[in-house]
């Protein structure tokens, strides 16, 4: 029965709000669902009321028709929202509770999870370790760009709130906890970034963004970051950082301008695989330019934090390599220069409580630096459609009507 509605990608560059069944805590089968999922009970899990749930650039990639997800796929891995029914096996999280959602979905029981690794847990997705709302090839979890979304795992997933008045107050912030807070963080944390540190971040949207406020928060001396497009760059100046427009050259010549070297102690990747060239090879495609620039730029002995997206998977490659992953990388650069590379999944549980504690004692205002826009479940289609536009915003979906400010 159609108890609830939800944003469903549709083929290249289109998306519409569909009416969806009610969660239940169960898998069900549908767009995306891996067969050895469906009928998966989550006794374990619970029904949340969205209460924010933001579009991630990763998203973006599905929606350009750059990755094998099938239409219907439901949306959405960034989710904020409020405990409405828990299942038998739930023992900690109550009815009533507000909390952030990880992305990456994890079991608490396996291997990985023990150790940390939530973002590549062995038993959620049955093709490859590691899953994830709403996202091709992740098991098949339905997404949180909806009014009401299921939770497996609650007691060890979700990040309750203390108050739910200070965290409704805070929800632009807090929302930023399900993913591109933990995961610039990641990206800052893995780059080896700390007291006194200079750091170079490509690209200027939400991730990069958080990254450098994360550099910042870590103590970084000089954060620059590097984009093509004017209006995230300025909106990376609004909150203190150096900027680069990679268009008008080799981001490593500006580095010396800046800083009196060519080089930097951190780097990183915020961009992912569909990165684009530099200078007057900006306006076309080319996957590996973002990685091959950052082993130039960071220092000898220095590492690179890589949490923009790269896959196994995408039709629109650029040539048949680019197809299917595998990009021309100048390993023997990073070789001879010691350097260290850090992949995959943010593990957000990680991270998000201490973030979490961040921003309820005012030591980092993240909505602010990513430009958190309020719109309604109505109007994601055109918050799509203006994020592909490049535009310097974060959306923030509000499916109930309880944040406020919607534009």
């Amino acid at each position: 029965m159609a108890d609830n509605r939800g944003v469903t990608y549709q083929g290249p560059a289109r998306v519409e709000v569909s009416d969806l069944d009610y969660p239940g805590l169960v898998l069900r089968d549908g767009p995306g669902v891996h067969p050895d999922n469906v009928g998966r009970e989550c006794p374990h899990g619970v029904i949340l009321k969205v209460l924010t749930t933001n579009i991630c650039g990763s998203d973006q990639h599905m929606v350009r028709g750059r990755t094998t997800a099938p239409h219907g796929l439901v949306l959405g891995h960034e989710i904020t929202g409020e405990v409405v029914e828990t299942g038998p096996g739930v023992e900690f999280i109550k009815v009533g509770d507000v909390c952030s959602v990880p992305f990456n979905i994890a079991c608490g029981r396996c291997r990985n999870c023990k150790e940390g690794k939530t973002g590549i847990c062995l038993n959620v997705n049955p093709d490859r370790p590691g899953s994830a709302y709403g996202y091709v090839d992740m098991g098949g979890w339905v997404g949180g760009q909806a009014e009401y979304v299921m939770v497996p795992y609650a007691d060890w997933n979700l990040l309750r709130f203390p108050d739910r008045e200070q965290a409704l107050a805070k929800i632009l912030d807090l929302t930023m906890l399900s993913d591109i807070f933990p995961t610039g963080y990641h990206g800052a944390v893995t780059a080896g970034v700390r007291p006194g540190s200079t750091v170079y971040i490509a690209g200027a949207g939400p991730v990069g963004l958080a990254a450098a406020v994360s550099a910042q928060l870590l103590g970084a001396a000089a954060v620059i970051v590097g984009d093509l497009n004017a209006d995230r760059l300025a909106q990376a100046r609004s909150f203190g950082c150096e900027t680069i427009d990679v268009s008008q050259g080799d981001p490593q010549d500006r580095i010396e301008q800046i800083l009196g070297v060519p080089e930097v102690d951190a780097a990183v990747d915020a961009v992912g695989f569909e990165a684009r060239g530099h200078g007057a090879g900006a306006a076309k495609e080319a996957p590996a330019t973002v990685l091959n620039s950052l082993m130039s730029l960071t220092a000898a002995g220095g590492s690179i934090g890589i949490p923009g997206l790269y896959v196994t998977g995408d039709p629109g490659g650029v040539d048949e390599s680019a197809k299917v992953g595998s990009l021309s990388l100048s390993l023997g650069t990073g070789w001879a220069k010691s350097l260290s590379f850090t992949t995959g999944q943010c593990p957000v549980m990680r991270y998000h409580h201490g973030l979490m504690q961040a921003i309820l004692h005012d030591k980092v205002q993240i909505a602010k630096a990513v430009n958190a826009t309020v719109i309604s479940l109505d109007d994601a289609p055109a918050g799509y459609a203006e994020f592909d536009s490049g535009v310097a915003r974060k959306y923030v979906i509000d499916p109930h009507g309880v944040v406020g400010g919607v534009r």
